[in-house]
């Protein structure tokens, strides 16, 4: 490990830091500061600082500068008879509650994640705070039910919880139930670091599992793996980290692993705030002085009845090098995945996390191990940190309140402007009928000049960069979008709109004022894109269009919101239609036009402007499809444009495992070949119908790419086709399918065809397929001998580039409907082609 490098992390840019909004986690994650609101010691008018925590009294309601908090009904305030020196100073004083009361914190009425800590001390008062039965719910969500604090350790206990929410008014509430009362020593509310829980990227434990559609994460465990208790001073955000020594069920199987000299090297901005230093500087690994290695195993108390968001936190600090160890986590016996720090991190000591999704198990116990894999001769496994989430799903009815009674001065002058904002949505709402009855076409709004609905700024964030850095065009505001009008539109993002997920945010269908039905994506916290690259895709998309790419209806950036609204694509994405059972199954005919069609919209990024643009995440997800199955590329928010003069374009490193061109992976040069890269991997997902990656598989098939070329050249192709298509497949478009793919997948970008060179190979292959077709398994033996047709010797036309580049510069023009490269058939001479 001495050859291992120090790391040192930049200072974020205080110009960003100034644009974005700290309480904004849909922004760019990197932006995250730590929050000075709301840390609320209860039952008191004394601030208390508790680890670089300002605590304000809350009988000093209204009193932040930042913002105002209150409570209703405010019960009584007791203090600690004895205040004993071993606990803070933040649990001498707690809240009494003898009917339902609630507090109050102003908050962005933007979708937030928040993190919810609930402190509670019962300590010794004329009261006796332990026999206290009680409910707490936030924003409609119940976090506690039948609640007590008995702790027989006679510390304070701390709840923690995970929720998102889109409110002005952030409320909590204390019910106590029948003759008993409620209480709370101290509160702590502010968005939550990006750590980006997630359901969507987790892997499954457990099948038949449903995750709840509205769920609150609670922490349940949360454990430094090899090393010590880490005190909230110790983290980031002021979370515990409990040893992992108690949980071990056999102790001399692991090993404690050490490493202090150098900070973790981490991979991103964001990475930084899954963990402290501390976790991924130690770790357990195995054993191997044992006379039999023996898997490493935790075991866990656990809600029999729940589902749980397991977090495992890795962080390579024993290999030599980063592609030498492999090894296996299982959960409860029956699921298990083989680990390699290669798939997730370009060197070592870089910490990296994968989440699971557990359903619930009878037994209640959860056991987490990790052993050596049988693929490598390394035997030897290695964990830094674990986290055990439960998945709630308890909603609750908030009350309605007359806020009229509660007065502060934050307060009131909020009113005044919320009656100011009021008067501008019915000014609005006049104007938006008006509009209804002259609608227009899409292309052609003036959105931009709609009034702006509530309290944001009106400067837009999307006039200060381009794709490169420069000053936006102001021609660009003319897509601008009020949110009035997409709320509108989405029927206020209700839920029966959602059409999926994804890593900006979620997906909207949505019909705008004059019927044009179109997808609406909105930024969520958490997610794994932020301005930049919001920014990026209304650059591109704002100067492009082409038959095969996704068109750019327009975008809000008000109130700190980031949306992007498209036309809408009747049939979803590729991936949908090659996967979901739910779906019918796509022809191979089809599949061939789709997937030129994809690759028209490629080419023409790369060469049919003046200054090419790199997708730089071609994949499934990112081929969508409409009505008629015709093909466009989305997702433009990784894009860069092609240097002038120079061959590539140096760049960290950006993608999706599994379709990342390897060339670019390890020079950090980009070219337009990264995207042929990717594009062939797409090839052999549409042709056999699996994952890119599938870390359920031995290793030898764990990587698509690698594996579906070891079965070409072992002449082994046509038993990993999709079944379903494997009795269309005419033999000669299969091969010269395959061909291409594999050009597409050299090694050496410089040997990789050209986008127009793919589009006249995958042309050729369709042309093949319906030249001759093969025979159903019910038909005569001599009704059709489709092994005898021949691959017939056509030489590529010279003309066939210029051909492509005509085509794509007469949509630049302002033809929607470009013809296809099927053109370049009309020159070749096939029998029966058409």
């Amino acid at each position: 490990m001495e050859k291992l490098q120090s790391h040192t992390i930049h200072p974020v840019f205080p110009l960003l830091l100034f644009l974005l909004q700290f309480t904004s986690l849909h922004l760019l994650s990197s932006a995250y500061d730590l929050p000075d609101k709301y840390f609320i010691n209860c039952g008191s008018n004394e601030n208390v600082n508790d680890i670089s925590r300002n605590f304000t009294g809350d009988e000093n309601s209204g009193s932040l500068s930042s913002g105002s908090f209150f409570f209703r009904k405010p019960g009584t305030a007791v203090k600690d008879s004895n205040q004993s020196g071993n606990t803070s100073t933040l649990y001498y004083t707690a809240r009494i509650f003898s009917e339902q009361s609630s507090y109050a914190f102003e908050t962005e009425d933007v979708t937030t994640t928040y993190l919810v800590r609930l402190h509670f001390f019962a300590f010794s008062s004329p009261t006796d705070l332990s026999t206290a039965v009680f409910d707490v719910s936030a924003s409609g969500f119940l976090l506690l039910h039948n609640f007590t604090a008995k702790n027989s350790g006679n510390l304070p206990l701390i709840k923690e919880f995970f929720l998102t929410t889109r409110t002005a008014k952030f409320r909590i509430y204390f019910t106590p139930k029948e003759s008993s009362f409620a209480f709370v020593n101290a509160i702590e509310v502010f968005p939550a670091p990006p750590v980006n829980f997630s359901f969507d990227g987790a892997n499954r434990v457990g099948r038949d599992y449903k995750i709840p559609s509205s769920s609150v994460l609670q922490t349940i465990y949360r454990i430094n793996v090899g090393g010590a208790k880490i005190e909230p001073a110790g983290d980031t955000v002021w979370r515990n980290w409990d040893t992992d020594e108690s949980y071990l069920r056999t102790k001399d199987t692991a090993t404690t692993s050490q490493f202090y000299s150098d900070r973790p090297l981490y991979q991103s901005e964001d990475s930084e705030y899954a963990a402290p230093d501390l976790v991924y500087q130690t770790a357990k690994e195995m054993n191997t002085n044992r006379s039999r290695l023996s898997n490493i195993t935790w075991s866990f108390d656990v809600n029999k009845t729940a589902g749980h968001l397991v977090r495992a936190h890795f962080c390579d600090i024993i290999s030599i090098s980063l592609n030498v160890l492999w090894f296996n986590m299982y959960i409860n016996s029956n699921f298990s995945q083989e680990i390699g720090s290669y798939f997730y991190v370009t060197q070592l000591a870089a910490p990296f996390t994968i989440d699971y999704v557990v359903g619930s198990y009878d037994s209640g116990v959860m056991n987490i191990s990790i052993g050596p894999s049988n693929t490598t001769t390394e035997k030897n496994a290695f964990l830094n940190g674990l986290e055990i989430l439960e998945i709630m799903d308890g909603l609750a009815f908030n009350p309605k309140e007359n806020d009229q009674s509660k007065i502060s001065i934050p307060i009131v002058v909020g009113s005044a402007l919320g009656g100011f904002a009021l008067l501008s949505i019915l000014v609005g709402g006049f104007f938006l009928f008006r509009r209804r009855r002259q609608p227009k076409p899409a292309e052609h709004s003036s959105w931009g000049h709609l009034p702006a609905h509530g309290g944001g700024s009106s400067h837009s964030r999307v006039t200060e960069l381009t794709i490169n850095g420069s000053p936006v065009p102001n021609l660009i505001l003319g897509l601008k979008i009020s949110f009035a009008e997409i709320q509108l539109a989405t029927k206020n993002f209700n839920p029966k709109v959602l059409l999926g997920r994804g890593g900006f945010g979620n997906v909207y269908k949505g019909t705008l004022l004059n019927g044009t039905k179109v997808a609406v994506k909105r930024s969520s916290p958490g997610s794994g894109q932020g301005l930049p690259e919001f920014q990026t895709e209304i650059m591109v998309l704002s100067k492009i269009r082409h038959r095969h790419l996704v068109s750019l209806i327009g975008y809000c950036d008000e109130r700190s919101e980031m949306i992007l609204v498209y036309e809408f694509m009747e049939k979803g994405t590729l991936r949908d239609h090659i996967y979901s059972p739910d779906l019918p199954r796509l022809t191979w005919k089809q599949r061939l036009e789709i997937c030129i069609g994809a690759a028209s919209g490629l080419h023409y990024l790369h060469k049919g402007s003046s200054r090419g643009i790199i997708h730089r995440d071609v994949k499934s997800t990112n081929i969508l499809l409409d009505e008629n199955h015709v093909a466009k590329v989305a997702d433009f928010g990784l894009s860069k444009s092609s240097p002038l003069e120079e061959t590539h374009v140096s760049t960290n490193v950006k993608g999706t495992l599994g379709y990342l061109d390897p060339e670019y992976f390890r020079s950090q040069q980009l070219t337009e070949k990264s995207d042929v890269y990717s594009f062939g991997v797409v090839l052999l997902e549409v042709l056999c119908a699996r994952p890119v990656i599938d870390n359920l598989l031995p290793r030898d098939q764990m990587n698509l790419a690698e594996w579906a070329m070891k079965c070409k050249h072992k002449g082994l192709l046509e038993e990993i086709v999709d079944p379903f298509i494997k009795g269309q497949i005419n033999p000669n478009s299969l091969r010269k399918f395959s061909e291409t793919a594999e050009k597409c997948l050299q090694e050496d970008g410089s040997l990789r065809p050209a986008m127009s060179d793919v589009i006249w190979d995958l042309e050729y292959a369709l042309q093949l397929q319906q030249t001759a077709v093969p025979r159903e398994p019910h038909e005569d033996s001599t009704a059709m001998d489709s092994s005898a047709f021949i691959l017939p010797d056509v030489r590529r036309v010279p003309s066939i580039e210029s051909t492509f580049e005509r085509d794509d510069t007469a949509v630049v023009s302002g033809d929607f409907s470009s013809s296809t490269a099927s053109e370049v058939f009309s020159q070749l001479n096939i029998d029966n082609a058409r």
